[in-house]
């Protein structure tokens, strides 16, 4: 009877299928049947391997989502929550219209069938009953398999209604342990299922309430999990049919060390069950359903050590199940494969209390771990040089070429250069933590100071730049802060070795914790969610990197350019030789660079003249690609091929070529396309230097300059984390005052508020001069003056 309602359901609302959808369904279904042919579901003596890493579940092709109550269960507990609902169907649809094979096994039913009875109950009442049971919480006890029962039907109508909306079939499949326990049955289950995926029908699955025995004895000791719950049958399901990948839908993120809400609770995203199972409290089971995490714990390990991978995760985040098949961070997943390495978190832990010792040590102390690294640059140069060649060697196999190819370089110049500039920044750094900016004397016997102190915790992310490392530890260890690195995967052998010279460094003085290398990709979007660990990141690379960190980041404030679109302008007034030499240095000198400059702007004055040529010639005898902006493209009957895109950064060996009628059209012109990083004017006319200087919106603004002194090192900073063209806290190349804030130091001898305000006492608001020399040694440490 229910196949007939079923069947009569399907005609009436066939209409919901396009003709175009009728073709890609029947498409599918025959290549699905082809390759069916290759993919019997059956048990195999063979164990396959399961997934060993996130992102080899990209590959997964047969995959079982399971649904618990609390995932598709209403708060009430009493019906559906639709709008879930709708967005796991539409995501499971996604799957299947992109040739997966996918089985879903769903709890709800006594859910929806709770909701069917109650309301049937409510109608039988008599008038009297119904008034006088006005409390809406009080819901007369209704009989589990009933409630099963009842709600089948009504359940498996939505579920194909909703799959209807993206032309595929559903077919209902309802089990209980005896099930699995008998040959024949199992056999012919497995029959209907590798028929049904055949003809791209997603088969729904759910263990029959109604008629369900009672649990008995566990037969996992025997290596076969009892089907008890869904979770339990999800894994036994998804071993049998030979799937991929089974995810476990709950209504928690994952699974947790502890259970969520207990302090030093902790997500894991990976876990690997033969080392991690020992750590592992779990809390109570959840509010509707069979199991707890305890059950799906079970139910994942077991379907791991026959194969299939697993993760565990929230179904009520958005795309759950796109993101985990694209193999991305989402929830828990389960693999054999033993973690190496310091979780992330106790990474950040572990550097906010490296942070603290640094800060409590002096600025001569702190030095000396510089210098101490500065030697060690020297001293280890052959090896350094040969981790640097063997990722040379290997990003020449990868095809890497151009900017990243460039910045990965090192030599024997670069080495001794770098050694030189953490020298300089250890020598002025030694009293940048703790120095006193401002003093005053609030009244007699108190006095207010403001002084310097490290920001806490930096995350630096750096793309190919081997020798950003040592820049970036010296001046996070100078202004006392702890640090987390993440460096390029292209560099990563010239990483370890600089990162352990770091560590040797800092071991003169406090744990070599302070500063760590995350080794990593997938977890930097944990840390990025670290904000009671994690205070400031410092993204360096590509505009691309810059913008996903900064889209991506909850929390945590990022420091860092998108883009170094720089230019050079050529006023009427330029020296000619001036302007030839400055703007082959600056395109040239290292175009990969971030202040390399991007745009030359002419004066219309200069079209015509030999300095036009000129530069063109000189940039072309660089092998320099130009592109013509709008309007000089207007005034050219032959040139280079049209580029509008006045707002490119190019990184390499090209630049575009542009007109203006005076310094306020390249002003206007700057501002309009630049990325407020670095512009500079080459002029003999001061006036127009000036204007230019005020009115230019950038980071750094030059006269008669190249704009590759926009740099740490050449600016006297020994060298620099990133170049900051945001307007708060710190701009332009940032180096250790860029890394430090500021707190107010007051001291006393035993005031309080109410003293003023009864008129006893009285502010006096001085502001008193300050020793720098002795106030900093101190860290504003100074006696207060009680005249």
């Amino acid at each position: 009877m229910f196949y007939k309602v079923a069947s009569s359901r399907l005609q009436s609302t066939s209409f919901l299928i396009g003709k175009f959808g009728k073709l890609a369904c029947k498409h599918r279904s025959k290549t699905k049947f082809m390759a069916a042919q290759y993919r019997n579901i059956s048990t195999s003596a063979i164990q396959k391997q399961h997934a060993l890493h996130r992102n080899d579940l990209v590959n997964a092709e047969r995959i079982v989502v399971k649904l618990g109550s609390a995932v598709i269960t209403r708060e009430d507990e009493c019906g559906i929550a639709l709008g879930r609902l709708a967005s796991i169907v539409e995501q499971v649809s996604q799957l299947q219209n992109q040739g997966k094979d996918v089985l879903m096994v769903t709890s709800g039913a006594v859910a929806f069938g709770k909701q069917k009875l109650h309301q049937e109950i409510i109608m039988s009442r008599s008038m009297r009953q119904t008034i006088s049971r006005r409390d809406s919480s009080n819901h007369p006890l209704l009989e589990p398999r009933a409630c099963a029962a009842a709600g089948q039907s009504g359940l498996m109508s939505l579920y194909e209604a909703m799959f209807l909306q993206y032309g595929i079939r559903t077919a209902q499949v309802l089990l209980t342990k005896p099930d699995f326990d008998d040959a024949y049955t199992c056999k012919n289950l497995q029959s209907t299922l590798n028929e049904l995926l055949k003809l791209n029908i997603i088969p729904i699955l759910n263990a029959n309430d109604a008629i369900a025995p009672p649990p008995e004895t566990d037969r996992d000791l025997a290596g076969i999990i009892s089907v008890k719950d869904n979770d339990s049958l999800a894994a036994r399901l998804s071993v049998e049919t030979k799937a991929d990948l089974l995810i476990i839908m709950s209504d928690v993120n994952g699974l947790y060390n502890t259970p969520p809400g207990t302090p030093g609770s902790r997500l894991l995203h990976t876990f690997c069950p033969s080392n991690e199972s020992s750590q592992i409290v779990f809390g109570e089971k959840s509010r509707v359903g069979l199991g707890g995490m305890e059950s799906k714990v079970t139910a994942a390990n077991w379907a791991l050590k026959h194969g299939v991978s697993c993760v565990i995760c929230n179904g009520c985040e958005d795309n759950a199940i796109i993101n985990i098949a694209g193999g991305k961070k989402v929830g828990t997943f389960f693999t054999s494969q033993p973690s190496t390495g310091t979780p992330v978190e106790l990474q950040a832990i572990q550097a906010r209390e490296g942070s603290r010792l640094l800060q409590a040590l002096s600025g001569e102390k702190r030095a000396a771990m510089v210098h101490r690294l500065a030697d060690l640059l020297l001293e280890r140069k052959k090896e350094i040089l040969a981790a640097n060649q063997q990722d040379i060697q290997l990003a020449a196999k990868s095809g890497l070429s151009g900017p990243l190819a460039s910045r990965l370089y090192l030599n024997d110049k670069k080495l001794t250069t770098l050694s030189d500039g953490l020298r300089q920044i250890a020598d002025e750094a030694l009293h940048a933590v703790g120095r006193v900016l401002q003093k005053t004397r609030i009244s007699h016997g108190m006095e207010l100071q403001q002084i310097t102190v490290p920001i806490g915790v930096l995350m630096v992310i750096f793309e190919s730049r081997p020798d950003a490392l040592p820049q970036v530890a010296a001046l996070a260890i100078c202004s006392g802060n702890g640090l987390l690195l993440k460096g390029g995967k292209e560099a990563s052998h010239t990483n370890k070795i600089l990162h352990e010279l770091v560590e040797e460094a800092l071991l003169l003085f406090v744990p070599k914790e302070t500063i760590s290398l995350v080794s990593r990709r997938e977890d930097i979007q944990d840390l990025l969610h670290l904000s009671d660990y994690i205070d400031l990141i410092i993204p360096r690379g590509s505009s691309q990197l810059v913008q996903s960190i900064q889209h991506a980041s909850k929390g945590i404030p990022v420091l860092g350019h998108s883009e170094g679109v720089c230019h050079v302008y050529i006023d009427k007034h330029a020296d000619i030789d001036k302007a030839l030499r400055i703007v082959l240095d600056s395109k040239c000198e290292y175009p990969a660079a971030c202040n390399a400059m991007e745009t030359v702007l002419v004066h219309k004055s200069l079209v015509y003249t030999p300095l036009f040529d000129q530069i063109c010639d000189v940039l072309k005898q660089e092998n320099v690609k130009l592109h013509l902006g709008p309007r000089l493209a207007e005034v050219m009957k032959f040139g280079p091929v049209n580029d509008t895109d006045m707002k490119k950064e190019y990184s390499s060996l090209e630049c575009a070529v542009e007109i203006v009628d005076n310094v306020n059209d390249a002003i206007k012109h700057i501002n309009d396309n630049g990325s407020s990083h670095t512009d500079t004017i080459v002029t003999e006319d001061d006036d127009n230097a000036e204007i230019f200087i005020k009115m230019v919106d950038s980071a750094c603004v030059f006269h008669n300059s190249s704009t590759r002194f926009a740099d740490g090192y050449r600016f006297g900073l020994g060298a620099e984390v990133g170049i900051s063209t945001s307007r708060i806290h710190a701009r332009g190349p940032v180096g250790i005052e860029g890394l430090l804030t500021t707190k107010w130091i007051l001291r006393g001898s035993g005031q309080i508020v109410q003293d003023f305000d009864e008129g006893g006492l009285e502010y006096i608001h001085e502001k008193l001069p300050i020793d720098y020399k002795n106030d900093s040694q101190n860290g504003g440490n100074s006696a207060v003056s009680h005249s």
